[in-house]
């Protein structure tokens, strides 16, 4: 299987990784990707994408990969050139006052996606 995981928090990255901890095994391949277009974002990004390695070491490569762009177009174009058997994603953006919301990465992924999409609850902090 080839996984892409759409991120931008360490609190998603550590969901998504629960999700697929008893899923992946040495014969897949994940792909971690954050989306990031100012500094505070970027470095958001970056600590996300750093989580992967570490809690899916099952997995047979994990590779990260930092983006620009607006997330759900971003997503999807990485989906395409990865061939991403599944696309996992959290349900909602930072937003603290959507918490139990789909956000628009989301919405847009479930709509747009040829692949299969997993939308991973995230826990309150």
């Amino acid at each position: 299987m080839q996984y892409l995981v759409g991120t931008g928090s360490v609190h998603t990255t550590a969901a998504i990784c629960d999700y697929l901890g008893d899923r992946v095994t040495d014969d897949d391949a994940v792909i971690a990707v954050a989306v990031a277009d100012d500094a505070t974002a970027r470095r958001d990004g970056e600590e996300a994408l750093n989580v992967a390695p570490v809690r899916l070491a099952a997995a047979g490569d994990v590779e990260t990969e930092l983006r620009s762009g607006t997330p759900g177009e971003a997503l999807l174009e990485a989906a395409a050139e990865f061939d991403a058997d599944e696309i996992v994603i959290g349900t909602h953006s930072g937003d603290p006052d959507a918490a139990h919301e789909l956000g628009s990465t989301a919405r847009r992924l479930l709509t747009d996606s040829s692949r299969p999409v997993v939308v991973v609850p995230i826990p309150d902090l």
